[in-house]
Parts: structure tokens; C-alpha cells; sequence
């Protein structure tokens, strides 16, 4: 009881913390850091959906990402349409798109779903880059200085951090509540034996459709807000692989299926990846060294994530913590 007190309250802080964030951050530099820290996370914590909780490692959510980007910024282009319903036609259309491939790869396991998802990717990338009468091939889309609450542009990143942080805070709000339902149940029942969650009467083809459906629409919305925050989409950022494993890496190193995790990894490898491009740029390459190592070290010897072992610290000192004080007043009240 006292570590979930301890848990709850430390929780509650966090939050305050970040909301206080956009006005203690004076720097351009650090406030640009922590709108895509708030994005990653947001949009890992969708691909944890189904990466971490279903136990379906995709490595093609770049597609879904590029998805949402190319849909609200070709319908703001091409019919004045807002990028606020434009990223909700994207996610809609992605999540159409991962609900079909969810039954089309029902049957794949292991690598071979990894593999499907990333020719997905491929497959949307290159069309991406041949529909140059829509997409302007790898030109990209130059998005117009249009400043406007409608036209989710804003002068300065303030806005974008706290539309950034409400994201964040709705996927976890979401994450949270499938974890306390029973659809959460089945997916961690699906990822840890799947023939036994078919034998105990789950629909695990229609779990695994739903999950893909919820996460690549969670993920289209974050790559809408990418678009209009960078003002800039081509096919080789939104719809590359490194997006796709950049995702996946945060949730992984964080802790997979759990609602915090991906938060905890996009705080500690968003601004990690960025001091190291920006402290290591004279000696080429070694940054992604460095960056590397790390992931490496932490795959290595804390499987679980850094959260939840960082978690099961917290438990065993608090309670250390909680019997000492506790044998404190009772040798007092003797």
C-alpha cells in the first residue's frame, strides 16, 4: 500500500512537472528538444500498443507515421481542408490500412511478421517517391508560413509544446485504459501463448486487428503534428526505416507493455541522441557510436526496460525505507 501511494503521487508529480516545463525553458534549442521528446513519446507509446502489448514487433509503423503527414498536409495543399480533421482522416485511413494488414498477416509469427511489416513500409515509401503528380516524389512538400490556430501553425514552439504534451498525455490516458480492460488482458494473454488464449475462447485475430487499427491510428496523428511542426514532409523521413525503428527502440529501451515506459525511453533517448549529434559533430559518426552503446548495454542486461527495473528499485528501497521507520516508532513507542 505504501509503494502504490509512493507511485501515485510520484506519478502526479511528473505530470506537474511537464506542464511547468514550457514556461521554465528559455532556450529555442531545448524547447525544439522537448517537442519531439513529447511527439516521440506519444507516438511510441501507440506503436507499444501493438509492439508491447500483443507481442507484434513491427518494424513498418514509418508507413502509418508517413500516413498521417502526407494526408493532412496534401489535403490542407490541395483543398484548404484544416490539418486538425486532415490528421483525423489520416489516422483513420492508416488504421484501415493496419486493420487489413492485421488479417492479411494473421498467420506470420516471429520474423516473418517483422518482415511483412517492413515491406509494408517499402512499399508505401516507394509509392511515396513514383507519385510525383501528388507526392512531388523525394522534392518533398514545402508546407506555407500560414500562422493560425486552424492551420496548426504558431509563431515560436510554446504552442507546439503543449499541443505535443496533450497528445502524450491523451495516448497514455488511452494505453492506461486498455490496460484496465479486458481487451488489454487478451492481448498480454495472445502475446505471452497464443494458442492458449485461442483455446480459453480469445478471438485473437480480432484482438490483433483492433490493436493494429488503434495503433496505427495514434501513430498517423503523430505524424500529423510532425508535418505541421516541421513544415516539411518527404518520403525518406516519414516513411524511412529508421523512423520505424526509432519508435520501436524507445518503447523497447522504456519497457515494453507498460503505459509509462515509452515515456521514460523517449526522455532519455530524444535528448541523448540529440546532445551526442550536437557535442560529437568533429569527429564523424562517433556520435551514432556512443548512441549505439547505449542501446546496446541496455538491450543487454535490462531486457525488461529501464522503467520497470528502475521501478523494482524504487519498490525494494521504499519498502527498506517504510520497515525502517516502521521499527523506528515502534521501539519509540516502547
Amino acid at each position: 500500500m505504501f509503494y502504490f501511494y509512493q507511485k501515485v503521487f510520484l506519478r502526479y508529480l511528473i505530470w506537474l512537472a511537464m506542464g511547468f516545463l514550457p514556461f521554465i525553458l528559455k532556450s529555442e534549442y531545448y524547447k525544439d528538444c522537448l517537442v519531439l521528446t513529447l511527439l516521440w513519446a506519444g507516438v511510441a507509446m501507440g506503436w507499444n500498443i501493438l509492439g508491447g502489448y500483443a507481442g507484434q514487433l513491427s518494424i513498418g509503423h514509418a508507413a502509418f507515421f508517413g500516413m498521417g503527414a502526407y494526408v493532412s498536409t496534401l489535403l490542407y495543399m490541395n483543398y484548404g481542408l484544416s490539418p486538425w480533421i486532415g490528421m483525423l482522416i489520416g489516422g483513420l485511413m492508416a488504421g484501415g490500412f493496419a486493420f487489413l494488414l492485421g488479417l492479411i498477416t494473421l498467420r506470420l509469427r516471429g520474423p516473418f511478421f517483422v518482415l511483412a511489416t517492413i515491406a509494408f513500409a517499402e512499399v508505401i515509401r516507394i509509392s511515396a517517391i513514383s507519385w510525383r503528380s501528388l507526392t512531388r516524389g523525394s522534392l518533398g512538400i514545402l508546407i506555407p508560413f500560414n500562422l493560425g490556430f486552424w492551420n496548426m501553425i504558431w509563431r515560436g514552439k510554446d504552442a507546439y509544446i503543449w499541443l505535443t504534451l496533450v497528445y502524450m498525455l491523451l495516448v497514455y490516458i488511452v494505453c492506461r485504459t486498455i490496460e484496465s480492460r479486458k481487451f488489454g488482458y487478451y492481448l498480454v494473454a495472445l502475446r505471452e501463448n497464443n494458442p492458449a488464449a485461442l483455446a480459453l475462447g480469445i478471438d485473437t485475430a480480432k484482438m490483433k486487428a483492433r490493436a493494429a487499427f488503434i495503433s496505427a491510428f495514434i501513430t498517423a496523428i503523430g505524424g500529423s503534428i510532425y508535418a505541421q511542426y516541421i513544415m516539411f514532409v518527404e518520403p525518406s523521413t516519414v516513411f524511412g526505416i529508421m523512423c520505424s525503428v526509432q519508435m520501436s527502440l524507445i518503447a523497447i529501451i522504456g519497457g515494453l507493455g507498460i503505459a509509462g515506459g515509452p515515456i521514460f525511453g523517449a526522455f532519455l533517448l530524444i535528448p541523448l541522441s540529440t546532445f551526442f549529434r550536437g557535442a560529437l559533430t568533429k569527429y564523424s559518426g562517433l556520435n551514432g557510436l556512443v548512441y549505439g552503446f547505449v542501446l546496446v548495454f541496455v538491450i543487454l542486461f535490462m531486457r525488461e526496460g529501464l522503467l520497470p527495473k528502475i521501478s523494482e528499485l524504487w519498490e525494494r528501497w521504499g519498502n527498506i525505507y517504510y520497515n525502517i521507520i516502521k521499527k523506528r516508532k515502534h521501539i519509540l513507542d516502547k
